[in-house]
C-alpha cells in the first residue's frame, strides 16, 4: 500500500446545542454524533433537528458538512421512525442487542449507514469470565513461558469472540465501532479497553471491506499514539474533550488537530 495516503476521520459524539456547534464548525470535523439513548447527554429529536439544520446552513457557505450520527440502544422500531422523521440523521450507530435482520430492515427502510459497536473488556474487567490479563511476572527473571502463551491464548480466544458477533452483520453495516464494554449503556464509559485487541478487529474487518472507529477513553493527550500505532480508519470522543461534563471548544480543537497531524500520513 506505499503511496497511498492514509487519513483518520474524526467524531465529535454528545453534541447537545446549537452554540457549540458554531464553535467548531470550523474544524476539519468528520462525523457529529447525538445521543439517543440513556445518558447524560441525550437529546431529543427536536434538539438534534435544531443542530442538523444549522450544520446544512453552515454548508451553504461552501464548508464540508460534517456526517451526523444517532447512537441508539435497542431502539424501538416506532422511536427510531420518529426521531428520524424530525432529525434526518445520516447515520445510526448501534451499541446494543439489535439483531441483523432488524439492522437490515433499518438500513432499508430508512436509507441510513448503519454503524455496529462491539464492546471490548477494560483493564478494571479482566479476571471476569472470557477475559484476559496482559500482567507480567513481576520478575524478569521468573518469567512463565506457559503463562505467558496462556494469556495470549486466552486474548485471542475473546477477540475472535468479538469477530464471531460481528460476524452476522459483515454483510449490513457499513462500519465496526470498537467500544469499551459498559453493562449498562453499552459504551460511553470513557475509558479505554485492551488496545492490542485492535489489529485482529482490523485485519477482519478490512477483510470485508468495513472501516473500523475507535472509541472509549480517548483525550488529546492519547489518541496521537493510538493513530500513530493502529491506523484506525476514525476516532470516536465525547467525555475526552469535555471539562466537567460540558464540551470544551479548546479541547476539542486539540484533540481534532492531534487526529489530523497523526492521521494523514502516507503509508
Amino acid at each position: 500500500m506505499s503511496g497511498i495516503n492514509v487519513a483518520t476521520d474524526v467524531k465529535i459524539c454528545g453534541l447537545q446545542s446549537v452554540e457549540v456547534l458554531k464553535s467548531i464548525v470550523h474544524l476539519p470535523i468528520d462525523q457529529i454524533g447525538f445521543v439517543f439513548a440513556p445518558s447524560r447527554r441525550r437529546v431529543t429529536a427536536g434538539q438534534a433537528a435544531d443542530m442538523i439544520s444549522f450544520l446544512k446552513q453552515s454548508s451553504e457557505s461552501g464548508g464540508p458538512i460534517p456526517l451526523t450520527v444517532g447512537v441508539f440502544v435497542n431502539p424501538a422500531l416506532d422511536e427510531l421512525a420518529e426521531i428520524l422523521a424530525v432529525a434526518p440523521l445520516d447515520i445510526v450507530q448501534f451499541h446494543g442487542d439489535e439483531t441483523p435482520e432488524n439492522c437490515a430492515l433499518i438500513k432499508e427502510r430508512f436509507q441510513v449507514q448503519l454503524w455496529k459497536v462491539a464492546s471490548i473488556q477494560n483493564q478494571e474487567q479482566q479476571g471476569e469470565p472470557g477475559s484476559f490479563s496482559n500482567s507480567q511476572p513481576s520478575s524478569p527473571d521468573r518469567v512463565n513461558n506457559s503463562a505467558v502463551r496462556a494469556v495470549e491464548d486466552r486474548k485471542s480466544e475473546y477477540v475472535h469472540s468479538v469477530i464471531n458477533r460481528l460476524i452476522p452483520y459483515k454483510d449490513i453495516v457499513d462500519a465496526v465501532l470498537v467500544d469499551t464494554f459498559d453493562p449498562v449503556y453499552g459504551g460511553g464509559s470513557g475509558r479505554t479497553f485492551a488496545w492490542d485487541c485492535i489489529p485482529e478487529v482490523q485485519r477482519w474487518a478490512r477483510s470485508q471491506g468495513l472501516p473500523v472507529i475507535v472509541a472509549g477513553g480517548l483525550n488529546v493527550d492519547n489518541v496521537g499514539g493510538l493513530v500513530d500505532t493502529y491506523r484506525p480508519d476514525g476516532v470516536d470522543v465525547s467525555s475526552g474533550v469535555e471539562t466537567q461534563g460540558v464540551k470544551d471548544i479548546a479541547k476539542i480543537a486539540a484533540f481534532v488537530g492531534r487526529v489530523k497531524k497523526n492521521g494523514n500520513s502516507t503509508t
